[in-house]
């Protein structure tokens, strides 16, 4: 399963997702399965994530599909900057195994702005996942 995160400008009609300026990008990840018995699992994603100094976008967002999702558990996002807690989120999954979930990254007015995102970041997302049965210890 990839995990894809990114910045991204949303129109009316349209979501482009972006972690420069202009293209999207696949982040490398680290997934560790971590059993919870014989049916369930948290599978745990690491990967980074930059938020440019010169950038144009408001939104960022965290999406991706999980095989054998357990849909009835939440995604927990977890966002840190350095060793500290910076944002923590949930979202359900869909009946196709999919998430999304999109947050500000930056909040302009007329007259300020607001980088709320800067710099690296380390992103972990948990998700439950039903166990194969080939799998499953006898």
């Amino acid at each position: 399963m990839r995990t894809t995160i990114a910045l991204a400008v949303f129109a009316a009609f349209l979501s482009t997702i972006a972690i420069s300026p202009s293209f999207a990008e696949t982040q490398q990840s680290v997934t560790e399965t971590i059993p919870i018995d014989d049916t369930l699992a948290i599978e745990k994603t690491t990967l980074t994530m930059n938020i440019p100094s010169n950038n144009k976008l408001p939104f960022g967002a965290v999406w991706g599909k999980i095989d054998n999702a357990a849909l009835e558990y939440p995604v927990i996002i977890q966002i840190y900057k350095g060793k500290d807690a910076y944002h923590f989120a949930q979202t359900d999954v869909k009946a196709d195994g999919s998430y999304e979930y999109r947050f500000r990254v930056m909040d302009s007015n007329s007259d300020r702005t607001i980088k709320i995102f800067e710099g690296d970041y380390t992103v972990k997302i948990f998700k439950v996942v039903n166990v194969p049965s080939t799998f499953k210890s006898a």
